[in-house]
């Protein structure tokens, strides 16, 4: 007996996409059939008709736990950073089901109880299912990245490194939040073990000495104004970051991918790695995807910046040319946020604040910018937003699929809905760059593991819903570009 049956959709799946009836039992699908054929005695019917399911959303990138951290960047007393509950509410309201988080390794002890420990704010404030990527930087010994597998036997597969400090010295707080420049001789160590064990390994690419001399320019130059972070976090450091991590990748064997890219030159970097056959991925920004430097000019400009920076329209254009064409897997958001007061309170290249509030709007806007006015296929957008991110960080097939076995995590988008967004349409704080967005298409309900967590206009869910979820990577995807 079936508890729940979703019927009269176009329903994506990893076969295509097509009409059926999607039947739900517990927890998981159990049946993708054709229109009228799964018994309906005693389940409950969900009449999608004329919607489109998609496998609910997978955020690979949003920096949540390390917001309520003791020290966490703030700006301006009185304006608390958001954490994982206000985080995975903004997901779940916009058809985002799972979310990765990031959480520093320890030296000492237990290391995957070290994880476990940074992740405890999640426990009861989850609206979505989670995991972590395990961040190694230069303060790391060298026994403590040899000992990478625990990692991976605790369901930790994926590492993050920044080969920048990103602030200058003055500008950077000291605090438990794990974000910290790797040396060039641990990220070779550590893509040695992720090579060996079968992790993947997830790289903020810019050369660190350039940025660096960059901020020496800009304060001798007088190009000191906010609105000048992207000639210091520049196209070039992009390229030059990348093309070394490539390099080592390409020595040690590891699988990689690189968050964020921002520049044609970044872009170009991951397509020549992966026309000689290298495992390399690339991860674009809905806010890159969307927005372009010159809006920084705006007198509360800063509320479009993350780190590293927006580039140009050339860039933008060629972003979307990735995303489109398959160089770039998929799209993340880089959550991180507070209230509008603190995100604009930075006035320099310094204290500009990162991080952004998109993770509500990613699968809203990606939809409307690239099925609608892009003509991306179906099957693509679910990839994009949820697919890809699921095989490379081994959640796949139990996250990412609309099939038989999988989590019930289900957004139905109803292509119907179109207007320009307002804040009156989300959920999480009271700003957003997206504000006034014309958009078409919208998730309006959104399942988690079989549970209807938001339906047209109503939150269901609780935060002691979401679970943490152990991954394990398909060798394929480590390989070769398996997408």
């Amino acid at each position: 007996m079936l508890d729940t049956i979703i019927s009269g959709a176009q329903v994506v799946t990893p076969a295509g996409a097509g009409s059926w009836d999607v039947g739900i039992v517990g927890e998981k699908i159990v049946a993708v059939a054709l229109p009228g054929v799964l018994p309906t005695e005693g389940a409950t019917i969900i009449d999608a008709s004329g919607k489109i399911i998609v496998p609910g959303g997978i955020e690979p990138h949003a920096h949540a736990v390390a917001n309520v951290q003791p020290g966490a960047r703030q700006l301006v007393d009185g304006t608390p950073n958001a954490g994982p509950l206000e985080h995975s509410l903004g997901a779940i309201w916009g058809g985002t089901t799972t979310i990765i988080d990031f959480a520093p390794v320890p030296n000492e002890g237990d290391l995957a109880a070290g994880i476990h420990s940074f992740l405890a704010p999640w426990q009861g404030n989850a609206y979505t299912d989670y995991s972590t990527h395990c961040i190694y930087t230069s303060n790391n010994t060298p026994d403590a990245i040899s000992r990478y597998k625990e990692l991976i036997d605790a369901g930790f597969p994926s590492i993050k490194v920044f080969t920048t400090d990103i602030r200058p010295p003055e500008g950077r707080v000291h605090t438990l939040t794990p974000i910290g420049r790797i040396d060039t001789g641990r990220m070779g160590a550590v893509m040695e073990q992720v090579a060996r064990h079968g992790g993947i390994l997830a790289v903020h690419g810019e050369d660190d000495e350039l940025v660096m001399y960059n901020y020496l320019l800009a304060k001798e130059r007088g190009l000191w104004d906010w609105y000048n972070v992207h000639l210091i976090h520049s196209k070039l450091v992009e390229d030059l970051a990348f093309q070394k991590a490539i390099r080592l990748a390409q020595r040690t064997g590891a699988g990689m991918y690189f968050v964020h890219v921002t520049a044609k030159d970044g872009m170009d970097a991951i397509s020549e790695a992966r026309s000689d056959g290298l495992p390399v991925y690339g991860e674009v920004l809905t806010l890159a995807l969307s927005f372009i430097c010159d809006q920084y000019q705006e007198p509360d400009g800063m509320k479009y910046h993350t780190y590293p920076s927006l580039k140009y329209e050339e860039d933008r254009n060629h972003l979307w040319d990735g995303l489109m064409g398959g160089n770039l897997a998929f799209t993340a958001t880089d959550s991180s946020f507070t209230t509008y007061v603190d995100k604009t309170a930075g006035r320099n290249v310094v204290d500009v604040r990162g991080g952004n509030i998109g993770i509500e709007i990613r699968m809203g806007v990606n939809y409307s910018e690239a099925v609608v006015k892009r003509g991306l296929s179906l099957e693509r957008f679910a990839d994009i937003t949820s697919s890809n991110a699921a095989k490379l960080l081994g959640l796949y097939p139990r996250k990412g699929a609309i099939a038989a076995g999988s989590d019930a995590d289900i957004a139905i988008i109803d292509p119907s809905f179109k207007k320009a967004l307002s804040m009156d349409d989300l959920h999480v704080r009271d700003y957003s760059p997206w504000d006034g967005w014309e958009v078409e298409g919208w998730p309006t309900t959104v399942m988690l593991r079989g549970k209807v967590m938001v339906d047209q206009g109503k939150l269901l869910g609780q935060p002691t819903d979401g679970q943490l979820i152990p991954r394990k990577i398909d060798p394929m995807v480590l390989r070769r570009p398996a997408f």
